[in-house]
């Protein structure tokens, strides 16, 4: 019966191994970051405050097994209250109704995340640029991992649509949404 017992024990643990160590996003030292055009001539950049968020990653390849994370819709901060208020209203991310935004991917492969971005309810497939920009023992003896992922998303597809036309031509706010969250995980335990 030991046998079994340990047998069971090895495979447990060889199977973990198998799907990597998870790393649990450090707040203060990640940023959920994007920007968007405004008047089609510059852009407004802002961030998300509040997140969390976790990965794996398996250090005998070297690749990035999982990414998932969620945001706090009513964490928008653009450096201007006038309109973050407008963007956490029904125009945009109706945050009392939507008070998430969601990432999982589903496959990471030749540098790309494939998963499901949940906006406003609405969830769509996304692909987004992942790369592993560092990687160290901190000194509190830590493992750290940091990562940069970037895409771009079309707003109206997660129902984000005001939008005003401008009389010289144009829009007011650009379609295209430019994200880029740059992460640093600390090795669960």
């Amino acid at each position: 019966m030991t046998k079994l017992v340990k047998l069971g024990l090895a495979s447990i643990i060889t199977a973990g191994s198998l799907f990597g160590a998870t790393y649990n996003v450090d707040p203060s030292h990640t940023n959920v970051g994007f920007k968007v055009k405004h008047l089609m001539i510059s852009y407004v950049r802002g961030n998300f405050e509040k997140f969390d968020g976790s990965f794996e990653y398996d250090e005998k390849t070297g690749t990035i097994k999982s990414v998932q994370g969620t945001v706090e819709s009513n964490s928008i901060n653009t450096d201007n209250k006038k309109r973050d208020k407008h963007l956490k209203s029904a125009d945009f991310f109706d945050v009392k109704k939507y008070p998430k935004l969601t990432f999982k991917a589903e496959k990471i492969e030749n540098n790309k995340a494939y998963g499901k971005l949940t906006i406003k309810g609405v969830t769509k497939d996304v692909v987004f640029d992942i790369e592993k920009t560092g990687e160290i023992l901190d000194p509190w003896g830590n493992q750290r991992i940091a990562l940069e992922i970037e895409g771009k998303i079309n707003r109206t597809d997660y129902g984000l649509n005001w939008n005003k036309t401008l009389e010289a031509g144009g829009i007011m706010v650009g379609e295209e949404v430019k994200i880029d969250i740059v992460i640093e995980g600390v090795l669960a335990k």
